[in-house]
């Protein structure tokens, strides 16, 4: 998916909503284990029940590789129930992969050439030659590099500063924009950061940037857009467990409805407050 096409699925259904796919079989509600798939079916009720309120949708790989290959099975028909019904919608693996070159194609070859997903997370600790071969021969394809982090480890590298002020993450970010552009990069920003999307945009003042932290993990919507939203939203807001949690009885799909359309009639207001 292009950066012109993404932009135009926010515009049109005034949401920049990501529902990540953090499918825990001890969470779902109890009747679905009786399914031969129980990841597969949460999935595809969760994915019917939201689809029109988001634009898209990021499975985290754990998740379904703690099943070994029945999980990974699941993945995939997870990729292709959205491709084959809902085409629109922007599909991230949340994989977090970045190694040396050579494992790094073949990373690309498993996401992009066999998945066919639109965006990988990656790691960017081990330099350039470990981001290109993602970017390379994968024309709308795109990465996704992780730069701040909420997580109370991120202050062990990523805030600390070198000589110069400058601090890890800005470095990473900047430095990155020499690999990729706005068309086939994006960052991760934690939203427990808050003000800091201030100092990210000086860095990357049109990068899309994929947000987790809103919900259950406490992120302020209305400060991530203060901070961080542009002229073309610029902005992937996920959340998981406040929306495909929310209920463990029958009625959990449309509950997950009812929990997202409440984000996005948020995101519609702060999308029509923007100059």
């Amino acid at each position: 998916m292009t950066r012109q096409e993404l932009i135009a699925n926010i515009r049109r259904k005034k949401s920049f909503l990501c529902v990540g796919l953090d499918t825990d079989l001890q969470k779902v509600p109890e009747h679905l284990l009786k399914e031969d798939d129980p990841i597969f079916a949460f999935n595809k009720a969760i994915i019917d029940a939201t689809a029109p309120y988001c634009v898209a949708y990021k499975p985290n790989l754990a998740f379904y590789e703690a099943f070994g290959v029945k999980g990974l099975m699941a993945f995939e028909k997870t990729v292709k129930y959205l491709k084959q019904n809902y085409p629109d919608q922007f599909i991230i693996a949340d994989a977090k992969r970045g190694d040396i070159g050579n494992t790094s194609l073949m990373y690309a070859r498993t996401f992009f050439g066999e998945y066919d997903v639109d965006a990988l997370t990656v790691a960017p600790y081990m330099g350039e030659d470990s981001v290109t071969p993602f970017i390379q021969g994968y024309e709308g394809k795109w990465v996704i590099l992780l730069a701040l982090t909420s997580n109370k480890g991120s202050f062990d590298f990523q805030l600390t500063e070198d000589k110069n002020g400058e601090r890890l993450f800005e470095k990473v970010i900047r430095k990155s924009q020499e690999w990729g552009n706005d068309e086939n990069m994006m960052y991760v920003v934690g939203a427990t950061r808050g003000e800091m999307f201030r100092d990210i945009r000086k860095v990357a003042p049109n990068a899309f940037l994929l947000v987790p932290g809103i919900g259950a993990q406490g992120g302020s919507l209305e400060e991530v857009c203060k901070y961080g939203m542009t002229e073309d939203c610029g902005l992937l807001v996920n959340s998981s467990r406040a929306i495909i949690y929310a209920d463990k009885t029958e009625r959990f799909a449309q509950v997950a409805a009812e929990k997202a359309k409440e984000v996005t009639l948020q995101m519609a207001e702060l999308l029509n407050q923007k100059p």
